[in-house]
C-alpha cells in the first residue's frame, strides 16, 4: 500500500491518497479544494480506481472538493454523524465564515462510530472519535501500517484549534490522551495540516497536551 501526501486548497490542507496497485483500488482521506486534479494522475499511473472517501471532519477545507470527487469517481463516503450538518448543508459554514465558500453538499454512505472496524484495501481500519476541534473529528488507524490519519485533532508539536463552534480545549485534550496517545508509540501520525509526526514524539514533547 502506498501513501501519497497531497497538500491542496487555499490553506494547504493535507489530503491523503492510499493506493493498493495490487488490488487496483484506492482510498482518499479528506477532500480539500482541487484535490481531484491531484489524484487523477496518481490513480491513472497506479491503475487504481477510487473506491472510498474518508472525511476526518466536516470543516470546509476538508470537504471542499468532496462532491466533485464523488461525482467523478463514484467513491463511497465515510464520516461521523456529529458533522452531518456541515457535510449535508455546508452553507452554514459559509455563513459562519462570512463569505460564500462555494461548498456543495456531500452524501455520506457510512456514518462511523467510535471503535468501529472495517476492511479496506486488504487491511483492517479502526475508527476513533476525537472531538474537541470539531464535533465529528475522527481518526482512521491502520494497525498493519502503523499509521493514523487524525484530521485536525493533533499536529506536529501542536493541536487543532478549539475556539470554533463545537470545539473545546478540555474535550480535545481528553480525546488526544484517550484516543491518540493510547496508540503504539511508533504509530505515524498524519495530520490535516503540516508534517507527519509519531505518537511517541507527541507524548514526549507536545507542549499543549502532555501524556498523563
Amino acid at each position: 500500500m502506498n501513501l501519497h501526501v497531497l497538500p491542496s486548497g487555499p490553506i494547504q490542507t493535507n489530503g491523503y491518497l492510499l493506493t493498493a496497485p495490487e488490488r487496483g483500488e484506492a482510498v482518499l482521506i479528506d477532500a480539500p479544494g482541487d484535490i481531484l486534479n491531484e489524484i487523477k494522475p496518481l490513480l491513472a499511473a497506479e491503475k487504481c480506481r477510487l473506491v472510498e472517501l474518508w472525511i476526518t471532519h466536516g470543516h470546509w477545507d476538508h470537504m471542499q472538493d468532496a462532491a466533485k470527487v464523488v461525482a467523478a469517481t463514484g467513491a463511497k463516503v465515510r464520516a461521523h454523524l456529529a458533522d452531518q450538518m456541515m457535510l449535508e448543508t455546508p452553507e452554514v459554514q459559509s455563513r459562519f465564515m462570512g463569505e460564500d465558500l462555494g461548498l456543495q453538499a456531500v452524501k455520506v454512505d457510512h456514518w462511523m462510530k467510535q471503535g468501529e472496524r472495517f476492511e479496506a484495501l486488504g487491511t483492517t481500519v479502526e475508527v476513533r472519535h476525537v472531538p474537541g476541534h470539531c464535533p465529528g473529528n475522527i481518526l482512521f488507524y491502520l494497525p498493519a501500517a502503523k499509521t493514523a490519519l487524525v484530521g485536525d485533532a493533533l499536529f506536529n508539536g501542536s493541536i487543532g484549534r478549539t475556539d470554533l463552534p463545537g470545539g473545546g480545549f478540555e474535550i480535545l485534550a481528553k480525546s488526544i490522551r484517550t484516543q491518540i496517545y493510547t496508540l503504539p508509540d511508533e504509530t505515524a501520525v498524519y495530520p490535516g495540516h503540516g508534517p507527519a509526526t509519531t505518537v511517541g514524539d507527541e507524548k514526549a514533547g507536545n507542549p499543549y497536551v502532555r501524556a498523563e
